[in-house]
């Protein structure tokens, strides 16, 4: 078990509303949690349950209605768009269930990106030694049309990686794979995870790769609750 000693991911009395025909709709009612670093925790719960939304609200992605979010003691919800996508840059690397690549850039130019983006004069060779770590080393120069769904989730996640994000959020990670496929990029994303020491906030329906977390933490009509180890 990680020791726990640094506080990387907190919220408070995070509530998130939506307008509904009589009255809100409350997605999240009042989360209040802690993750610490090097931690791997899994968020689990039935569709509609609040788990991604939960997951968008802890990156930044979203805003709730109340309530606040720190990151490694900074608070989301005291900044403007422009700090909160600076903040992802650089504590946050994605996993998404649909990959989200851009057709237009090949393999090595999708794992490229993030590092450009923050100005890292050796982008290449660093993608090109993450795309080799994840077994893809002869796939480079494939656009993601041209590879299977297994391959592209590997891409993401060296992709994911290669920010060297000490927080690494996956949303339905296997999702969209198949059993066998799905067990070797959760294979893949454990041990990097491990080996770079980053903390792991998964959202999943897969109960083995819940499993697999030091913890587990269960929504249910918008409330949060942690799982019996």
């Amino acid at each position: 078990m990680t020791t726990q000693t640094s506080l990387m991911i907190q919220t408070r009395q995070l509530k998130q509303e939506v307008p509904g025909r009589e009255e809100p709709l409350v997605i999240l009612k009042g989360i209040d949690m802690e993750i610490y670093a090097g931690e791997t925790v899994a968020i689990v719960g039935v569709s509609g349950s609040g788990k991604s939304t939960l997951l968008g609200m802890l990156a930044g992605l979203d805003t709730p209605s109340s309530g606040h979010v720190e990151i490694a003691g900074r608070d989301l919800t005291a900044m403007d768009e422009e700090s909160r996508a600076l903040l992802r840059g650089e504590m946050v690397g994605f996993v998404f269930q649909n990959f989200q690549l851009l057709p237009s850039l090949t393999a090595l130019e999708n794992v490229m990106l993030p590092l450009e983006v923050r100005g890292d004069i050796n982008a290449e060779p660093q993608a090109n030694d993450w795309l080799d770590r994840v077994g893809l080393s002869d796939r480079s120069h494939h656009y993601p049309q041209q590879l299977s769904g297994g391959e592209q989730q590997r891409v993401a996640v060296a992709r994911a990686f290669a920010s060297n994000a000490p927080i690494l959020f996956a949303d339905e990670p296997t999702g969209n794979l198949d059993t066998v496929t799905g067990e070797k990029v959760a294979d893949m994303l454990f041990a990097l995870n491990q080996e770079q020491g980053t903390t792991l906030v998964l959202v999943t329906h897969d109960e083995r790769l819940a499993a697999r977390c030091q913890r587990q933490l269960r929504m249910h009509g918008g409330e949060l609750v942690e799982v019996p180890q």
